[in-house]
C-alpha cells in the first residue's frame, strides 16, 4: 500500500522522517510546509516532494495520509490539531508537546476527529531493548530493584546559538532533560513501569545564553517499589554514548547505545548465548552524542512502519499519544523537584 506523508517543519529532524519513509515498504514523502519558503524549497528539492505555501494546502491534499510534526518542540500543539480537523493521522516528534495541557490539548484532537496518533520514541525498537523488555516480561529479573539510565552528551555553544528556539522554556521546554535524555526517560519507564515519585537537581554549567539545564540528576520510585537514577547533560566532553541498567534479584542487563555490555540471569535460557552474540557488538554510531546529527533514522522508520501497521489493522500504536505524554509528566515533575526541593508524587 502507498502510505503518503506530509512534513510539517524542515529543520534537522524532518531529515530524519524523510529518509525514514523514503525507506519504508510503500512510503512516500508527498510534501513539506515551512514557514520560511525558501526552506521548504530546499527540503522539496532534496527529498523529490511538494513544497506548500500554507499549512491547509498540504492538509488538503488528498494524497497525504499521514502528517508529521517536525517544529519546535513547543509549536508541536497547532498542526498537529489542525492535522487532526483535517482527518490525517498524526505523528509527533519527541516530545509530544511540553506541558501537559498541550500533550492533552493534541491527544484530544485526535481522539475527538478519530484519528490515530504516534509519539516518537525510537529507542522502543532497537532490538536490544525490545530483548531487554521481553526478558522484564517473562519475569527474568525476579523482583525488579534497580533501574537507571545515563544520557552524558556534549553539545556545543554553538549548537544553542545557531537555533532561536533552542535552550529557551517556550520552545524547547527544558534542557538536557527534555531536549536530549527524554529518550532514555521514555526508555526506563516502558522498561520498569510508571514512576511515582522523584527528586532531584538541574543546573546550567556550560553554556551561556541558555535558559534551560545542561545538566541534571534525577532519583525516582517507581510503583513497582524498585527504586533508580537518571542523569542528563550535554556539558561533557567530548560526549559519551548512552547506558540503561536494569537489575533484579535474579539478574542484569545493561545497554550502552543499542548493544548488549551485558546479559546475566540467574537462570541461563537457550537463547541467551544467541542474544549476547547477535546483540552486544560494538555500536555503529556515536548515537549523537556529541553531533546532533549522527545518529540512524533506522528507528524512525521501524517505528512508523508500526504506525502504519496499526493504521491498517486497527490496533493501537506502540507508542501512542498517551505513552507520548507519561516522559513529559516526568520531567516537569523532575523541574518541579529541582525549582522547590520537594520531591514530587506522580502516582
Amino acid at each position: 500500500m502507498n502510505t503518503g506523508f506530509g512534513i510539517i517543519g524542515t529543520g534537522m529532524i524532518a531529515h530524519f522522517h524523510a529518509k525514514a519513509i523514503q525507506a519504508m515498504p510503500g512510503g512516500r514523502v508527498v510534501g513539506c510546509f515551512n514557514q520560511n519558503v525558501d526552506k521548504a524549497r530546499a527540503f522539496a528539492d532534496e527529498y523529490g516532494c511538494k513544497a506548500y505555501h500554507t499549512l491547509d494546502e498540504l492538509l488538503a491534499d488528498s494524497e497525504i495520509h499521514i502528517v508529521t510534526i517536525c517544529t519546535p518542540s513547543g509549536a508541536h500543539r497547532d498542526p498537529a490539531i489542525a492535522a487532526a480537523r483535517a482527518g490525517r493521522h498524526v505523528v509527533v516528534e519527541k516530545p509530544l508537546e511540553i506541558t501537559l495541557q498541550r500533550c492533552d490539548d493534541i491527544i484530544n484532537a485526535c481522539e475527538q476527529n478519530s484519528v490515530k496518533l504516534c509519539t516518537i520514541f525510537p529507542s522502543r525498537f532497537s532490538p536490544a531493548n525490545m530483548a531487554l523488555k521481553d526478558a522484564i516480561a517473562a519475569g527474568r529479573f525476579g523482583r525488579l530493584t534497580l533501574g537507571d539510565t545515563y544520557v552524558k552528551w556534549w553539545r556545543t555553544q554553538e549548537y544553542y546559538d545557531g537555533g532561536g528556539w533552542r535552550g529557551t522554556w517556550a520552545l524547547d521546554g527544558g534542557g538536557a532533560f527534555m531536549n536530549q535524555a527524554i529518550h532514555n526517560v521514555d526508555l526506563l519507564c516502558w522498561l520498569m513501569g510508571d514512576v511515582s515519585e522523584i527528586a532531584g537537581f538541574t543546573a546550567t554549567l556550560s553554556h551561556e545564553r541558555i535558559e534551560v539545564e545542561d545538566t541534571g540528576v534525577a532519583c525516582l520510585k517507581f510503583v513497582n517499589g524498585a527504586i533508580g537514577v537518571m542523569e542528563a547533560s550535554t556539558a561533557a566532553w567530548p560526549g559519551l554514548l548512552k547506558k540503561t541498567e536494569i537489575h533484579g534479584s535474579r539478574g542484569t542487563v545493561i545497554i550502552e547505545q543499542d548493544s548488549i555490555l551485558r546479559w546475566e540471569f540467574a537462570e541461563e535460557h537457550p537463547e541467551d548465548d544467541r542474544i549476547r552474540s547477535t546483540l552486544g557488538a560494538n555500536s555503529a554510531t556515536s548515537g549523537g552524542a556529541s553531533d546532533p546529527k549522527a545518529i540512524s533514522f533506522v528507528g524512525h522508520q521501524l517505528q512508523l512502519q508500526d504506525f502504519v501497521e496499526s493504521i491498517q489493522t486497527g490496533r493501537p500504536a506502540k507508542v501512542d499519544g498517551a505513552e507520548g505524554r507519561k516522559s513529559v509528566e516526568i520531567i516537569l515533575a523532575l523541574y518541579e523537584a529541582a525549582k522547590s526541593g520537594v520531591s514530587q508524587k506522580l502516582r
